[in-house]
């Protein structure tokens, strides 16, 4: 399968860059360009692409407020935000906004690739500095959201609890894998398990829910 890829920034040199970048490989087409966040929202109304490359600083509409108007009518979009700006303000307003990734624009080629096939096949991507972030915002927060509301994370087994903490630790699926003695694709299968009974979108929301509940705390 090809996968479609609508590029969002208002830069034209940087998507011509990234637009030559993604041409390499057969497997991702760029199906479209938009250089504001109004744009980008018709863009993805029209073309409806597996995966936007989005800017956060735009003319007009942001990236953020692009983000949260395409998901909500098109949930199936996969959404990277790409920026110069690594601050805690966009990266939890990105997440909030329900983007699957969350890259710096001195991303490597090969990684720039990898992070579409990534989200497009339904999984998140951060690069390990935002990881960190989001690992130490949580951890700052003196009582867990869920202490007045139950846990949400009964409905799990024991090794998907855990391996669940393990993703909120910030180890990728092979680094659990080696942790847990077990294959890279059983920890993919608990982590898959783990996300389609919590009803949540993918793993950057299961680190979220593991922190509210208190599965992993500083």
């Amino acid at each position: 399968m090809t996968i479609s890829v609508l590029l969002a920034d208002d830069q034209h040199l940087v998507r011509a860059g990234f637009r030559s970048l993604l041409r390499r490989d057969r497997d991702i087409a760029v199906a479209g360009e938009a250089s504001t966040g109004d744009e980008a929202v018709r863009a993805a109304r029209q073309l409806r692409p597996d995966v936007i490359l989005m800017d956060i600083r735009m003319p007009g509409m942001d990236g953020i407020t692009a983000t949260k108007l395409i998901l909500t009518e098109l949930p199936e979009t996969r959404i990277v935000i790409l920026t110069t700006f690594e601050t805690d303000e966009y990266v939890f307003a990105a997440l909030a906004a329900g983007a699957s990734g969350f890259l710096t624009k001195e991303i490597g080629p090969d990684r720039l690739r990898e992070a579409v096939r990534v989200v497009a096949g339904g999984d998140a991507l951060l690069s390990p500095s935002v990881t960190r972030r989001v690992v130490g915002q949580f951890a700052h927060r003196p009582v867990p959201a869920a202490a007045a509301g139950g846990d949400r994370l009964a409905v799990l087994t024991d090794r998907e609890r855990e391996v669940v903490r393990l993703v909120a630790s910030g180890l990728s699926n092979d680094e659990i894998a080696r942790e847990l003695v077990i294959s890279p694709l059983t920890a993919k299968t608990h982590i898959t398990r783990a996300i389609a009974k919590l009803g949540v979108r993918d793993r950057v929301q299961l680190v979220i829910i593991a922190f509210e509940d208190g599965l992993v705390s500083s």
